[in-house]
């Protein structure tokens, strides 16, 4: 399932379609808000590339409630499609970027301290409407309540975060788990490089252009993987894929910036064997169903 911009579904994602027919299982690729799919008639429903839903979450939301064989299931859509699960996780011992939050109408001021911060919405995808801000610049700070205003102004929650400087050199890494018999399975890792260079100027696509490399996860990554993955309220088991993303914290141990649930990028084509997992993945969730 996709969205109107990637009717063929993202390169990456077309991967797995050769493993799925060999396996017998017949594709389609519909558009999560046409009207005219009869979205019972499939015996899965598999979250791909809705990347246009930011903008209309409730619609989004409520479709997937509408969907009787989504996975990931319409819970976790909308559990995970707002980004304040965070503080959840956080609660829950995981440890997180931390970050703070101002709701619609709520006035808000740079910290009085220097440093960078980064600016993003609590309901966003492929890093769309997120900034970072040098508050050491005047400039940079006007624009950042500017930025804070814009979404409270479109009745958006605004989430503040300190930037992690190690993203400029060790970048960011993520996790990909896999639907296994017993629950998600480690599949592969990849590295992603530094994305945000400025101040947000408004819409630039549908999602930021990634630099992606291979990467081998380390021990203190997957630690952090599986406590955050423990957290999730249902647990794993629902779930036909999970992504966690990470970055080294100040004291360089890794610390949680996003756990994607709902269509995230998978980068199956970064990993021997990763298309023919995915494909297995789907079996797997094929099988609970019949």
């Amino acid at each position: 399932m996709t969205c109107a911009d990637l009717v063929d579904l993202d390169p990456d994602d077309r991967l797995v379609l050769a493993p799925l027919t060999a396996r017998g299982i017949t594709v389609e690729t519909p558009v999560w808000d046409d009207p005219d799919v009869d979205w019972s008639s499939y015996d899965l429903v598999v979250l791909r590339s809705p990347w246009d839903y930011a903008l209309r979450r409730d619609e989004f939301v409520a479709w997937a409630a509408s969907v009787p064989a989504l996975v990931n299931p319409a819970d976790v859509v909308r559990w995970n499609t707002d980004k304040r699960y965070l503080a959840e996780l956080s609660a829950a011992g995981v440890p997180t970027v931390p970050t703070s939050w101002v709701e619609p109408g709520e006035s808000w001021q740079p910290p009085a301290e220097t440093g960078e911060y980064v600016l993003k919405p609590a309901v966003s995808a492929g890093s769309q409407d997120t900034g970072r801000y040098d508050l050491a610049d005047p400039e940079h700070r006007d624009l950042a309540v500017a930025h804070v205003r814009r979404l409270s102004d479109a009745g958006r929650v605004t989430m503040v975060q300190p930037y992690l400087r190690a993203v400029d050199t060790e970048g960011e890494t993520a996790l990909l788990f896999l639907a296994g018999p017993d629950g998600l399975t480690f599949s592969h890792a990849i590295r992603k490089g530094p994305m945000l260079t400025g101040p947000d100027l408004g819409p630039d696509g549908l999602y930021k252009a990634e630099e992606i490399t291979t990467r081998t996860a380390r021990p203190e990554q997957l630690a952090v993987a599986e406590k955050t993955l423990a957290a999730i309220p249902g647990g794993t088991r629902q779930l036909l894929y999970a992504r966690v993303d990470l970055i080294p914290g100040p004291d360089g141990e890794p610390v949680l910036v996003e756990l994607e649930l709902t269509e995230p990028s998978l980068f199956i084509g970064y990993a021997d064997g990763a298309p023919d997992r995915l494909a297995a993945a789907i079996t797997t969730q094929l099988a609970r169903r019949t």
